[in-house]
């Protein structure tokens, strides 16, 4: 019996490889949590709890003993507006902790959930897990900064025998989007909310194919190495089609120049740190995934891992719509 943790088990992404955890008889489920965490949201599973926190290394430390492998998918990222230094401190407390609690236990193999985000723009016009950035990105949006010095430091951790893999999803729709998160995009266009998207290139995937992607990384990939976890690449204009189609909704949202978007964030962004209110949906990450997305090239984790989607993009599209029509995150007339 295989003893394996997940670390952000409430989270979309987390919650589909628990399940697959704990779909196979030969593996014990085991959900690595902080103490406040909203538990609800994952009755559906049976599993063993262990408290900890990602900046308490001895919590990580604890809660790792005994465990053969280790999922973390719960990776920090910006969510309120922030000093750039202190958004870098905090994640680089984190990252480190998660290899110290790593070292310290007898884990054969820990994941690392990063982001594409991290990964620079090909003059290709298809990135794959070989593109890295020699130095900090010229990028200083917090997002970027962020996952870019966290997948700098999981890798060289791997480079120095620590048995941590790296597993980036692409755009991820699913169920368990709580929040939402990534799928935002498509609650704002089916309830007609979305004022304007950018053109932009991106990859989709499947929670469900990506939580399969990221098992086998963990299971089956090399130290160190980057695994790309991708769906179908796809225009914002084809995506945000596609959501309009099949929820046969008549008005296409216009698409808006990154700039404008930009000015628009920061006004906003602006405005909260003086008059507070709620956070701006417009914010810092949302322009800075704006302006990153690219094509990706799976090619590594088909040939590695033997990992390839089973989803098409819309049938990831309607499975998502569906799971926020039950959790009334869309309104249906």
């Amino acid at each position: 019996m295989q003893k394996i943790g997940v670390i952000g088990a409430t989270g979309m992404l987390g919650h589909h490889v628990a399940k697959l955890v704990q779909s196979d008889p030969d593996h014990e489920l085991f959900v690595i949590h902080r103490k406040n965490s909203n538990l609800s949201t994952i009755s559906d599973l049976t599993f063993q709890a262990r408290i900890a926190d990602l900046d308490d290394k001895d919590s990580l430390i604890t809660a790792f003993e005994g465990l053969d492998y280790v999922l973390n998918c719960g990776a920090y990222y910006p969510t309120v507006p922030r000093p750039l230094k202190e958004e870098l401190n905090i994640a680089k407390k984190q990252i480190n902790n998660f290899v110290a609690a790593i070292k310290e236990n007898s884990v054969k193999k820990a994941l690392y959930l990063g982001g594409a985000i991290a990964i620079p723009k090909s003059k290709t016009g298809i990135a794959n897990e070989d593109e890295i950035y020699t130095q900090s990105p010229k990028n200083k949006s917090a997002y970027v900064q962020v996952k870019w010095i966290m997948d700098k430091i999981a890798r060289e951790a791997g480079a120095n025998g620590i048995p941590i893999v790296i597993g980036i999803p692409s755009m991820t729709f699913g169920e368990y989007d709580y929040g939402p998160s990534t799928g935002r995009i498509i609650t704002n266009t089916v309830n007609q909310t979305l004022p304007g998207y950018v053109q932009g290139d991106r990859n989709v995937v499947y929670a469900g194919d990506a939580a399969r992607g990221l098992l086998s990384a963990c299971f089956k990939g090399k130290i160190g190495h980057r695994y790309l976890i991708t769906g179908e690449n796809v225009s914002m204009k084809t995506l945000i089609e596609t959501i309009i189609r099949l929820e046969n909704i008549d008005q296409m949202p216009k698409s808006v120049s990154l700039g404008l978007a930009k000015l628009i964030s920061k006004i906003k962004i602006t405005k909260y740190k003086f008059f507070g209110g709620e956070l701006p949906l417009l914010d810092d990450t949302a322009i800075a995934v704006m302006s990153a997305g690219q094509f990706l090239n799976g090619d590594k984790a088909k040939e590695e891992l033997g990992y390839t989607p089973q989803t098409t993009l819309e049938q990831a599209i309607r499975r998502t719509i569906d799971w926020f029509i039950s959790q009334n995150y869309i309104s249906k007339p």
